[in-house]
């Protein structure tokens, strides 16, 4: 499976990345095969430098304009600042096998992830392929 992605909207999520010491995070919108827009959210965890948690207000927003007929999630993204660009322990051990995208970005390198079941208490991530146009 492919997902596609802008240059422009790829490089904006590096850039953001770049900018901070700190793990940064927002959400993926547009269908299952196509991100055609980011929200970019505050990280609120509690220890931001090595894990990160949505702004609930813009995960709600989010859902809510959703609801009246804007783009829909279907994941979202966030930064390994001192790490590779794949799902770590604590990804895995947060993530839900709803079948969302993670986009994960570790310097210059962007992985794209979908979660999906394992087994009954773990989640399996299946790599992406991200194309990016």
């Amino acid at each position: 499976m492919r997902v596609e992605i802008s240059r422009t909207l790829l490089e904006q999520i590096v850039a953001l990345a770049a900018a901070d010491a700190n793990e940064v995070c927002g959400l993926l919108l547009g269908t299952s095969d196509r991100i055609e827009a980011i929200m970019p959210a505050a990280n609120i965890a509690t220890d931001p430098a090595r894990h990160f948690e949505l702004d609930p207000a813009i995960l709600i927003a989010a859902h809510r304009a959703a609801r009246t007929g804007g783009p829909a999630i279907i994941g979202h993204y966030h930064s390994h600042p001192s790490g590779v660009a794949a799902p770590s322990i604590t990804d895995a051990a947060c993530a839900t096998s709803d079948g969302s995208l993670w986009l994960i970005v570790a310097g210059h390198d962007a992985t794209l992830w979908r979660t999906g079941p394992d087994t009954a208490v773990n989640v399996h991530f299946t790599k992406i392929h991200l194309d990016s146009r």
